[in-house]
């Protein structure tokens, strides 16, 4: 089935030639765009959307959580705080509580950056390694 639609192709292109890393990256940034969406559908009084792009959020968690190898003490500490905000999701959720959400969403930001900075740094190591120059 061919897709029409550029953007979607790009999309699916995306996906499906990024690495372990980038793609831990656009759960990330998935993650942030529904709980954005939530807190606007929240302020709207839209439960339906709220509702929806919360359980987003949750179900983006959750791939976080089972995809995490959890063989060392950071592992484990991750798992608990990703266990954390799936609960402070749900809460949010059922409480229609925005404070909860910008919680969370600065917690998936700063999960967020420091992966993008730990990509980066392994980027250039790769380059050193290779015989770049960085």
């Amino acid at each position: 089935m061919a897709i029409n639609n550029p953007q979607q192709a790009y999309a699916n292109n995306s996906v499906t030639t990024a690495s372990p890393g980038e793609l831990t990256l656009m759960l990330y940034n998935g993650c942030i765009k529904f709980i954005r969406l939530a807190e606007r559908a929240m302020a709207d009084n839209n439960i339906e959307q709220k509702n929806i792009n919360v359980q987003k959020a949750q179900a983006i968690i959750r791939e976080l959580s089972i995809t995490l190898k959890t063989d060392t003490d950071l592992a484990k500490n991750m798992l608990a705080l990703y266990e954390f905000l799936h609960e402070r999701l749900v809460e949010a959720n059922i409480k229609n509580d925005p404070a909860i959400l910008k919680e969370v969403e600065g917690f998936v930001t700063e999960f967020r950056d420091t992966w993008k900075q730990v990509i980066q740094e392994n980027r250039r190591i790769q380059q050193v390694g290779a015989g770049g120059r960085v």
